[in-house]
């Protein structure tokens, strides 16, 4: 769904009621390759209202979708349910009336777009986790490793960073040996 600012005035009295099911599998797939496996149709329940030259979208977004983890790139299924809002202005001087938290976009009043699919879809990238596990890995499997290579996990690497020394630091050492002593 899409709607110029002109057709969001029509709003203004009365808020457009949204309720719609969103097939975004192949363009978020294909947007976002290394984020999203697979999208199952989102359900999408909201408001488009018109103010003072302002359209607001306002929605609740439940998805279920397939990402890779972030340990092994395996599969995890994810579920999600999200509320967001944005503003649309169609002249840079109506920033103004926004705080400095609220996300608003300014668009052309005569060509620009408020594009439903567009905006739903990069609010569900915003809404991923920066961790995503497995069940197998959130129970504490052993990280993967290959020849020569292994993933570390943040507690290994601080330990191997407090044991060594850097060795061209080593020699600092030598010049205040009383300052060991008092640690």
């Amino acid at each position: 769904m899409k709607w110029s600012l002109s057709e969001a005035r029509k709003y203004h009295d009365t808020p457009l009621h949204i309720t719609q099911t969103l097939e975004l599998n192949e363009p978020m797939t294909k947007r976002f390759p290394d984020m999203v496996l697979a999208v199952e149709p989102a359900i999408v329940d909201g408001y488009l209202s018109y103010d003072g030259g302002d359209a607001t979208l306002g929605v609740n977004v439940k998805v279920k979708l397939t990402v890779p983890s972030s340990r092994s790139l395996a599969p995890v299924p994810l579920s999600l349910d999200f509320d967001f809002t944005e503003s649309y202005v169609g002249d840079k001087s109506h920033l103004n009336r926004y705080e400095k938290d609220e996300v608003v976009f300014v668009i052309d009043p005569d060509h620009g777009t408020i594009n439903l699919d567009s905006a739903v879809a990069e609010n569900i990238i915003e809404q991923l986790p920066l961790r995503i596990l497995t069940k197998e890995e959130a129970a504490g499997k052993a990280m993967p490793a290959g020849r020569g290579w292994q993933v570390v996990s943040e507690d290994q690497v601080q330990q191997g960073n407090d044991q060594q020394v850097d060795p061209r630091l080593a020699k600092l050492k030598q010049l205040f040996p009383d300052q060991d002593e008092k640690k």
